[in-house]
């Protein structure tokens, strides 16, 4: 089982009797059904409905535990206590504890996993202190896989506080509870649900003869279809506007980023219309 430390990411912890009532106010997931095996996908917005901070939340014995960027784990902290007022919890990042991801595999004994619940082939997350358990595969190892699965991750395929949860995809992956009522951007979030209005998405990037580099623009007849994320052997994503792919395919035009050609699909676990080229199958 292949097991990879993720340095670029860090743990905030929000602890205390109205941890519950205080995060599900606030963030796009659902936290009173959270599986106690499980690490859910969720985001804290802006009022105007746009990605601030992605994270994998899962539970602890007195509340919750959010992986996130590394770089970010201060500023979610600082967030998160501008909504907590006069709720009794306590909100702080936790610097003692590694995170990896292990796959194909169970957990070291040695670790706490819940599992990834974005894609069932990302395995599980681990936490423990540092030096608890050895690494036996590399980050790019664990970035890889997450590309070719098509899996988007803040930071890397789309900039905090420019995209939506939809043009991110969290509402493919369960990170967005239409369902559970208010919290934080939600009325703009509702609205591009029930309206189909998402119109740029992240797509599953194939590069045959090169590899852009990261925000590399993708043009196709002298047109900007959208921006190039991360990749890895030869697979990427890449956030794109579906409406001018759509054009661009009808008239036959190739996608190009840095000079390469881009095949650009849509990842298979995702459900949303995608266009096709002139002539292809409905």
């Amino acid at each position: 089982m292949p097991v990879a430390l993720l340095p670029d990411r860090a743990l905030v912890r929000v602890t205390g009797p109205d941890a519950t009532a205080l995060l599900q106010g606030v963030l796009t997931c659902n936290v009173e059904t959270l599986q106690a095996s499980e690490a859910r996908l969720g985001a804290l917005l802006t009022p105007q409905g746009k990605v601030l901070f992605d994270f994998l939340v899962s539970r602890l014995a007195d509340g919750f535990r959010f992986d996130v960027r590394a770089e970010s784990a201060a500023g979610l902290a600082k967030r998160l206590t501008l909504y907590k007022l006069r709720a009794q919890v306590t909100i702080a990042a936790d610097p003692t504890v590694a995170v990896a991801a292990a796959w194909d595999g169970a957990a070291p004994g040695a670790a706490e996993g819940v599992a990834d619940s974005r894609h069932g082939d990302l395995g599980a997350r681990l936490y423990a202190e540092e030096g608890a358990f050895s690494a036996d595969a590399a980050e790019a190892d664990y970035h890889a896989r997450r590309i070719a699965l098509g899996v988007p991750e803040g930071g890397r395929d789309y900039a905090f506080g420019d995209a939506f949860p939809h043009e991110a995809l969290m509402d493919q992956f369960g990170g967005v509870d239409f369902k559970k009522g208010c919290y934080v951007g939600q009325e703009v979030v509702s609205r591009m649900q029930h309206r189909g209005t998402a119109r740029t998405r992240i797509l599953a990037a194939a590069y045959p003869e090169g590899i852009p580099e990261p925000g590399t623009e993708v043009t196709a007849g002298g047109k900007v279809l959208g921006t190039t994320g991360s990749a890895a052997g030869g697979r990427g994503l890449a956030l794109i506007r579906l409406d001018r792919l759509g054009d661009a395919l009808a008239a036959g035009e190739t996608p190009l980023a840095g000079g390469y050609p881009v095949r650009l699909e849509r990842p298979g676990y995702a459900s949303f219309a995608m266009p096709e080229a002139a002539g292809a199958a409905g």
